[in-house]
């Protein structure tokens, strides 16, 4: 350990003497700063700065293009969600047509079912005459039942 330092470090004084990088920039960038700091020893102030900036330029190098990544993923996750929630907001859409065509047909139903019982209880028919009758102002609630599969309709009584 004690010479592979001692060679960084005379790499670090002869890219700052030659002006020439001896350092790869994945060397700079994976050195931590303790070990950074050691093998700058015995520089001038101005050479150390400027190998610092140097690293802390390809840091933030590497940062942004992570950023960047993420924020595409981000993005295509996020488009992913929205296609399946516009399906689902089609497929809502289409049940709950289904359900109001449903509704109108009971609705037609109930009014049938009550001109009926009004022209049976306009023809005197005693057993009707004393029914109450139908409040055509109440909500009509459906509840629908999720389709049974097979197996389990086979086991039921009638």
């Amino acid at each position: 350990m004690t010479t592979e330092r001692s060679s960084k470090a005379l790499k670090i004084k002869q890219e700052c003497g030659e002006n020439m990088p001896v350092l790869s920039d994945s060397e700079l960038m994976s050195l931590s700063v303790r070990e950074l700091n050691l093998l700058l020893r015995g520089l001038s102030r101005d050479e150390i700065q400027k190998l610092k900036q140097r690293r802390r330029t390809l840091k933030n190098r590497g940062y942004a293009a992570s950023c960047r990544v993420k924020r595409v993923s981000q993005r295509e996750a996020l488009e992913k969600q929205k296609m399946e929630l516009q399906r689902e907001v089609e497929r809502l859409g289409a049940e709950n047509a289904g359900m109001r065509k449903e509704l109108e047909g009971l609705g037609a139903r109930l009014a049938a079912l009550q001109r009926f019982a009004r022209g049976l209880e306009a023809g005197g028919d005693h057993l009707l005459a004393t029914a109450p009758r139908l409040n055509t102002a109440s909500v009509i609630t459906i509840v629908k039942s999720p389709p049974q599969p097979q197996s389990q309709r086979e086991h039921e009584p009638s």
